[in-house]
């Protein structure tokens, strides 16, 4: 599969790798911009052409009977989002109950354009002690491009913009949803 993905990304897509995925065997994974459903589908294939194993959460709802076996063999966590529930302190203990854990996320929360983003991968990553690393969806220059592992700082707003930075001038599939 490895393989098909490359040929799929590289020859067929014509799309360039900007960086290498790092060595972690946890992180927190955030993509940005995520303004397309098509998103999903190029994550998974950018998943196998990086070769790692990049998880995700969704509702509990999900992984029941009968498509959750596939959201599960697909590296879902089954995660329950009730208002009464801490998501974090959830996630987090995701992370502490696996030897490997890469968790994907969009930190805008949705795929219409937002100015600001979701602060809870960044609370997940503190929380969890583990880094970030930030992926580039770019659709305007058909690259994804992956940063270093981000170590977040007792500052935020400093690492936001650092993050930010890293994404500046990115477009993504509907362009006037691309983040800034």
């Amino acid at each position: 599969m490895h393989l098909l993905a490359k040929f799929i990304y590289f020859k067929i897509l014509g799309w360039k790798l900007i960086g290498e995925f790092p060595e972690a065997k946890k992180c927190v994974v955030i993509v940005v911009p995520h303004t397309h459903w098509m998103d999903f589908f190029m994550g998974l294939l950018v998943r196998r052409v990086v070769n790692k194993k990049i998880n995700f959460i969704g509702k509990k709802s999900l992984f029941k009977p009968p498509f959750g076996w596939y959201f599960k063999w697909m590296g879902g966590a089954p995660i329950d989002r009730s208002t009464s529930n801490d998501t974090v302190t959830a996630v987090v203990d995701i992370f502490n109950s696996k030897e490997e854990f890469r968790l994907g996320l969009s930190p805008e929360g949705t795929r219409k354009k937002v100015t600001k983003w979701k602060t809870g991968f960044y609370y997940i990553a503190k929380a969890a002690k583990v880094p970030i690393v930030l992926v580039a969806f770019d659709f305007g220059k058909k690259q994804v491009k992956i940063s270093p592992l981000q170590y977040p700082t007792d500052n935020m707003e400093t690492d936001f913009k650092n993050y930010q930075d890293f994404f500046k001038g990115v477009v993504g599939k509907v362009p006037e949803y691309s983040f800034r």
